[in-house]
């Protein structure tokens, strides 16, 4: 950076030592003309100033320069996600981080799952205890609930969006039962649209060991207790207990009501059909997503 600052100032320098000189012509004999530039020394201490001010200013410029370069590589090392974290770092254990999206609207908190399947998951769902209420408004929804990353939460739809948007993601949905079986879902791409769009769903292909119970609410927009949107008659949020990307109604329903195992009511539990079936509520679910392979 230096270099070109350097020959900016030499130029500058020249042009006005140059500007501020006379020219004066002496007529010899032959009556040729010789003119040569000198300096006129009435003008000295002003040319000094002069020289000084485009000194100070570029100066000035190239410390403005150093600072845009300093802030842009900061902003350009700082993690998108928990892949990048992990990326950074191989050792780094699971457990909360600070994640900076590259649209620059601000940073937030998420949970990282640095252990399964090698790690570098963003999780934006957890159920493990019914300590948390997930029968809620459309806004708890938007902006996320509650502030405890290390229990039961809701991410946001505006975080995962923020999120999702920046790469191709996979998503895993990872399940427990009250036996201590353990279930998953992998879908090959994650996305979902602005809330203009209502927080649309767009995944891929399934693959894993818990039935795809997923692949039906490809296309739908989220809906919530105050904000039907889906495919039926009546609102399947209502209905069901739940906040989901209804169709009408549902194959899994995993912000459903906590009931624990094996209940009376239809479908209105944390519930994924093809593998536990609508009467069965899972001990635990985990909603994560990472950049494809």
């Amino acid at each position: 950076m230096a270099s070109p600052f350097l020959s900016l100032l030499t130029f500058l320098v020249t042009f006005v030592f140059l500007s501020s000189a006379q020219s004066t012509c002496r007529q010899p004999p032959e009556e040729k003309f010789v003119c040569s530039p000198v300096v006129n020394c009435g003008n000295d201490e002003a040319l000094r100033a002069e020289l000084e001010q485009l000194k100070t200013a570029v100066e000035q410029l190239s410390k403005t320069r150093t600072c845009e370069s300093e802030v842009n590589d900061t902003t350009t090392d700082k993690p998108q996600d928990c892949q990048d974290i992990l990326d950074n770092d191989e050792t780094t254990p699971s457990g909360v981080y600070m994640v900076y999206p590259r649209d620059n609207l601000g940073d937030f908190l998420v949970f990282c799952d640095m252990d399964t399947d090698g790690g570098g998951w963003t999780l934006f769902q957890r159920r493990q205890d019914g300590s948390v209420d997930f029968y809620r408004g459309w806004l708890d929804y938007k902006t996320g609930f509650p502030s405890n990353l290390n229990g039961e939460f809701w991410l946001g739809n505006d975080n995962l969006y923020r999120l999702a948007v920046q790469k191709v993601y996979q998503l895993r949905v990872d399940m427990e039962d009250v036996e201590g079986n353990t279930a998953y879902a992998v879908y090959d791409t994650f996305a979902i649209s602005p809330e203009s769009q209502n927080y649309k769903l767009h995944i891929g292909t399934y693959s894993g060991n818990a039935g795809d119970s997923f692949t039906s609410h490809n296309g739908k927009p989220f809906s919530t207790k105050d904000r039907d949107n889906d495919d039926s008659t009546s609102s399947c949020a209502l209905a069901y207990k739940g906040a989901w990307w209804y169709e009408s109604c549902h194959n899994s329903n995993l912000n459903g009501l906590y009931h624990l195992a094996t209940h009376e009511s239809y479908a209105d539990g944390v519930n994924w059909k093809h593998w536990k079936g609508q009467t069965y509520s899972l001990k635990r679910t985990e909603m994560k997503i990472r950049p494809a392979p």
